[in-house]
């Protein structure tokens, strides 16, 4: 029986003000890690974006200053300062304590679009920083305030005469909440960078103090998404020029450009109100449907396309594709906290019939353009259809059965997704080992001879031609291309296990490159983990312990009571032998370096990379998908130039190379 005496008004607890923030911050910015943080940063950046995208803001200045602080300055109209009815406190004061409060909502008037979804920006911001300092630039006055975790230090006051207008936040990120976490400056690079594309005409500066030589960047485009689009085709090949249409309806303000690329992948990037849309929503379903019959309505009137043809598929169409699509709407609504998806009905319509009639007449203005588009998309239709007849012929029975399995895959017996993981491994000799070390109810092993194809530079068609390819393709069971199916996953992990060295990290590459083209659902529903195997083994007397990298290796030599000196002494063969040394401390001990994974018996390849319990596995997440397609399609694409500037740009930071 419950225990209701001892449970009453009492036990419910009422938290004010700021106070819930600073008891469940995950709940406001989704974790308290790196990604917390900058979720900080873009809360104040987003109030500046929205006063630009109303037409009131040209300047946005962020430095990441050396004592930890942020500070974000725009030239906007200023927060008002001015006292609320609602409150009795300033507006300025309302904003930077109180949940959701803002300018952001119904017919408050004070901005027509905006990125804000829940008001509760600058005051979450202020009660996870151990000190916020507001600035308002208004009224000819500086008008100041400070805070500390959420909490008023002193009455707003107007601390000076200026005659220009603007909003100035320096925040010092909590400790206490985020540890040691750091802005990364290329994190936040990378978005300026991209807010500065679609929102044209406005300069966002950003400076890093943090260093001795301070970095600092300044974006600014005239061309909005044109140029956006220009940015992301830069490494490949294009067929086209940029087709840029823009158009204003009651619904909403609609942006779109597009280029056609020799490349085989697809980089469709979606916005709505400057956020971001990775799963996209009906403004990229509105484009999509509008594209696909656009295409297939001009090829037919041009009779590029015969009567006894098919139509091309959505697929076909967007091979090659670069674009970007930017709504700008009064009342978006976003699914989930992130604002990962658009969900406005009404959006589909209105992107699908701007889109349609402004490309529709590009197609017809120029011809040689649309014939060299179709060509592609043609192109792309007839490798699809020997792509299914291949994928067909490996896959007839079915790989769930187990009648397709590769014969070279030692499989698990759990048939279980959950609990089942699979070791893409590098080699016959480690593949060997693996088998043998393994845990055989939930891990299988797949070893690879050699090095798969370069999948950035082919298609399906000619990938099913790759036997090491096919394998893996069967071994998971999901299928690949338009008929993949993640509820046929047969292992919940995917490890990729890969020597310590150049050969093994290129291998890692190719795979990588193939899972991000091919088998993107599975890096983002985290199926795919890259093993972390040690680098050397050390042993003092009956002692043994692993290091995963120098660092490592020198903090257990220390450990062990091996001085530095010794530690240079420790004799280290090509091979991997052990080499056993008696020093003049008089302690026996050795040292293996393991130059690949087949020189680890099973039982230590158990122990230190396979073992559940005790071993290290990174998992694969794709933070930012437009740096991760540009890097793959500068280090792994057909264009030389690009990748040796990168190589040129990165070398002196490179580090643990094989010589």
């Amino acid at each position: 029986m419950a225990d209701n005496q001892n449970y009453s008004a009492d036990n419910i607890q009422v938290l004010e003000g700021l106070e819930a923030v600073r008891k469940r911050p995950g709940m406001y910015i989704g974790s308290t890690d790196e990604r917390g943080l900058h979720h900080l940063l873009w809360e104040i950046v987003d109030n500046a974006i929205d006063e630009a995208m109303a037409g009131h803001c040209t300047e946005i200045d962020v430095v990441l200053q050396a004592d930890g602080g942020v500070r974000v300055l725009d030239n906007g109209r200023g927060i008002p300062v001015d006292v609320h009815t609602k409150t009795g406190k300033s507006a300025l004061e309302t904003v930077m304590t109180i949940l959701h409060a803002g300018g952001k909502f119904g017919d408050g008037g004070g901005y027509k679009v905006s990125g804000g979804l829940h008001g509760v920006g600058a005051s979450v911001v202020n009660a996870l920083s151990e000190k916020t300092e507001a600035k308002v630039y208004r009224d000819g006055k500086i008008w100041q305030q400070s805070y500390s975790r959420g909490k008023v230090l002193g009455d707003i006051a107007p601390v000076g005469d200026i005659s220009k207008t603007g909003t100035e936040i320096t925040f010092y990120p909590d400790k206490e909440v985020f540890g040691d976490a750091v802005i990364e400056f290329d994190t936040v690079l990378t978005r300026f960078r991209q807010q500065s594309y679609l929102t044209k005409g406005v300069q966002i500066s950003l400076t890093d103090e943090r260093e001795e030589n301070p970095k600092k960047y300044r974006f600014y485009f005239e061309g909005g998404v044109k140029s956006y689009v220009q940015h992301l085709s830069e490494n490949k090949n294009s067929l086209s020029e940029v087709f840029l249409v823009e158009k204003s309806l009651p619904e909403c303000d609609i942006e779109i450009a597009l280029q056609y690329t020799e490349s085989f992948s697809e980089n469709i990037v979606s916005f709505a109100n400057n956020i971001h849309t990775p799963e996209g929503g009906t403004h990229l379903t509105g484009f999509r449907s509008a594209l696909t019959r656009t295409i297939n309505a001009y090829a037919r009137e041009k009779t590029l396309l015969k009567e006894k043809d098919d139509n091309l598929t959505a697929e076909d169409v967007r091979e090659g594709l670069v674009a970007v699509i930017s709504v700008r709407l009064a009342e978006p609504q976003f699914e989930g906290q992130t604002k990962g998806k658009l969900g406005n009905a009404e959006i589909r319509q209105a992107v699908e019939s701007a889109f349609a009639e402004g490309f529709n007449i590009f197609l017809e203005e120029f011809p040689s353009e649309a014939r060299n588009i179709f060509g592609k998309c043609a192109l792309a239709a007839r490798a699809r259809v020997a792509a299914r007849a291949a994928r067909d012929t490996i896959i007839r029975k079915g790989a769930l059965e187990g009648l397709t399995l590769p014969g070279k895959l030692a499989d698990c017996s759990s048939k279980n997704p959950d609990e089942s993981e699979i070791f893409i491994v590098e080699g016959d000799s480690a593949g060997g080992s693996a088998k043998q070390g393994r845990d055989r109810h939930i891990q299988a092993i797949l070893p690879l001879r050699g090095k798969i194809l370069n999948t950035e530079q082919a298609r399906i068609d000619k990938m099913f031609k790759n036997a090491e390819i096919k394998s893996m393709v069967v071994a998971f069971g999901t299928s690949i291309g338009e008929t993949f199916d993640y509820e046929k996953l047969r292992y919940g992990k995917i490890i990729i296990m890969t020597d310590a060295d150049v050969d093994g990290a290129h291998i890692r590459t190719l795979l990588l490159t193939l899972f991000y083209r091919y088998f993107k659902d599975l890096i983002e529903k985290g199926n795919v983990y890259i093993a972390c195997p040690p680098l050397y083994k050390i042993t003092v007397g009956a002692k043994s312990k692993y290091a995963f990298n120098n660092e490592e290796k020198e903090r257990i030599l220390t450990e062990f009571g091996v001085d530095e000196d010794e530690v240079e002494d420790i004799a280290e063969t090509e091979e991997g032998d052990e080499e056993v040394a008696n020093k003049s401390k008089k302690k026996k001990y050795s040292l293996q370096r393991y130059k690949g994974l087949g020189e680890m018996n099973p039982d230590q390849l158990w122990e230190t990379t396979m073992n559940p319990e005790t071993r290290t596995l990174m998992k694969v997440a794709i933070e930012d998908a437009e740096r991760a397609d540009q890097t793959f399609e500068t280090l792994m694409g057909p264009e030389v130039p690009p990748r040796k500037k990168f190589i040129q740009t990165h070398a002196k930071n490179v580090k643990n190379l094989d010589i």
